[in-house]
């Protein structure tokens, strides 16, 4: 969702939060060149699948742009969030929305680019990434390979790419839902070890 290195198209005006305690909470998008939120039905159909996993995750939203993502995760039960965005006119919008939300304990604002963050913070134990880079730029990889220390040894990761180019994982990461729209290709993996555990049954969304 972030907005640098060109996405396919122009972010317009405003997007909302689709259900939950926000539900209807409009989020200002500014007009940045490249600016791609994640469109309502797309994000409808993800949380319905997370929906089992949602109450208390711990959520890192990657390239958080407009911050859809990582706020609809809160809004439905996610116990805290970090939206990750380096564009300094999309932190002063996400860090007014949260303001503005009363979330300051849940969501955290983390002005920096995502690769480096990842390589410079501090290990952490996230049970939801979302992971919607700019597109043009390439950086599935470069990313993929920096989340195991700061994920959860069940995580769940949502990835968004353009149809037909679709990152090809490691084989910690087992697809679980997948879908598309004509411009976007979305699907929705965890990782093995959960599997290797035998308690996948448990919390598979539906």
């Amino acid at each position: 969702m972030s907005a640098p290195h060109g996405k396919a198209a122009a972010g317009s005006g405003q997007v909302r939060i689709v259900g939950g305690r926000w539900r209807n909470t409009r989020l200002q998008v500014p007009e940045l060149p490249g600016l791609r939120p994640t469109s309502d039905r797309v994000r409808e159909t993800l949380f319905n699948w997370l929906m089992p996993k949602l109450p208390g995750a711990r959520v890192l939203d990657l390239f958080a742009g407009s911050g859809a993502l990582g706020l609809e995760a809160v809004s439905r039960g996610a116990a805290t969030a970090q939206l990750v965005e380096r564009d300094p006119r999309l932190v002063a919008a996400l860090r007014g929305v949260v303001e503005r939300l009363d979330a300051t304990t849940q969501v955290e604002v983390i002005a920096a680019d995502a690769v480096q963050w990842l390589d410079s913070a501090a290990a952490a134990q996230a049970d939801v990434v979302f992971l919607d880079p700019p597109f043009a730029a390439g950086l599935w990889e470069q990313v993929i390979a920096r989340l195991p220390r700061h994920l959860a040894a069940d995580a769940w990761l949502y990835v968004e790419a353009p149809v037909g180019a679709a990152p090809l994982l490691p084989p910690e990461w087992q697809l679980r839902r997948e879908g598309s729209t004509r411009e976007v290709a979305y699907a929705l993996y965890r990782r093995a070890a959960a599997t290797l555990r035998g308690d996948m049954n448990a919390t598979e969304p539906a």
